[in-house]
């Protein structure tokens, strides 16, 4: 019988390691497959990836995608900054770059599904419906950040660790002979590295004449600043603003080039607006109602009322007010353990 053909997207690490000698010991005929981006070691990274290829005794692929990463995913990033957003270029890589043009050139060669290694969970219904869970580790579920996929990719793609937690797929890739360090972990955003955000920023023209204000929540101005790109909200560190109580940054404003500060009660918001919505299922769920709302990655979601706004997009109104709620970062909406949707949040009140 010939054996049923998937490409693993794969970084050396142990979550694509183990994602790939499991599939081969399920017996997959397995192809590894590599892409890159602006990883700045990036010599090291496939040299890394082609050892680690060779241990399995399964072919790589190495797919170069560095100049449609810079279009879609590193302008996206440095333009929010300077609109005074906080992007999360995972989220967009992966709709657009991971399982888009990537997912498409690694099926190419006839591979069924493309493979990863993301702490998520994957299911089909009766009706060919396709869902996404959160990973059983919920110290390590990766759901989030594909919040903005859809139907189409979801058919492609296949996350066999969703069902583990992080210690057991260290033991078994101690089982599979696979050795790896407790300290070897994949970087979430790969072309920073050890790079602070604002020098990755600081060869771009917008940050020439970058400087402005800092205001207090009631108008004072009470400092300047070298740009908004190096500020996010809930930021307390580089203020440079004496006081017996910590100030933190509550608002960033493009328009007027402001840095707005506040004490810790004014990091507090009821309420944001996504302006633009994907729903994994291709269609929205029935509202308004309650459903959980994580509005970062390491934000446990909370139940909020989603209502849908007269200007169109959804209003989230939230029980308890939540701290540091970012515009730029992703709005993503649970129902219980599965995954709906998600859009980028506008604005917060």
């Amino acid at each position: 019988m010939t054996q049923k053909k998937v490409a693993v997207a794969m970084s050396g690490g142990v979550d694509s390691s183990v994602t790939a000698a499991l599939l081969k010991k399920q017996g997959y005929q397995v192809q590894g497959v590599f892409m890159t981006l602006a990883q700045p070691d990036i010599e090291d990274q496939v040299a890394r990836v082609r050892a680690m290829a060779d241990r399995l005794e399964i072919e790589l692929s190495v797919i170069d995608l560095h100049q449609e990463f810079a279009g879609l995913v590193l302008d996206y990033f440095r333009d929010s900054y300077f609109r005074g957003l906080t992007p999360n270029p995972c989220v967009v890589c992966n709709r657009q770059v991971k399982f888009g043009l990537f997912m498409d050139r690694a099926l190419d060669g006839g591979a069924e599904f493309l493979a990863t290694g993301h702490y998520v969970r994957w299911q089909r219904d009766d009706d060919g419906l396709y869902h996404l869970l959160k990973g059983n580790d919920p110290a390590k579920d990766q759901s989030y950040f594909l919040c903005q996929l859809q139907q189409q990719q979801l058919a492609r793609v296949r996350f066999p660790l969703g069902e583990y937690r992080k210690d057991e797929v260290y033991e078994l890739a101690a089982e599979l002979g696979l050795e790896f360090s407790r300290s070897e972990e994949s970087q979430d955003v790969c072309f920073l590295k050890d790079q602070e955000v604002a020098d990755f920023l600081g060869d771009s023209s917008a940050v020439a004449d970058s400087s402005g204000p800092v205001v207090t929540v009631d108008d004072r101005v009470v400092g300047q600043h070298q740009g908004i790109h190096r500020f996010t909200v809930g930021q307390r560190r580089g203020l440079g603003i004496p006081d017996a109580t910590p100030w933190y940054v509550v608002g960033l404003e493009a328009a007027g080039n402001r840095v707005v500060v506040g004490k810790q009660q004014d990091l507090f918001r009821s309420r944001l607006h996504v302006a633009e919505l994907s729903w994994l299922a291709g269609y929205a769920p029935e509202l308004p109602g309650k459903l959980e709302v994580r509005i970062r990655y390491r934000h446990q979601p909370v139940i909020a009322q989603v209502v849908p706004a007269r200007q169109g997009g959804l209003d989230i109104l939230f029980d308890e007010p939540q701290r540091a709620i970012s515009p730029g970062q992703f709005a993503a909406f649970y129902r219980q353990e599965e995954l709906l949707g998600g859009g980028p949040i506008s604005d917060v009140s």
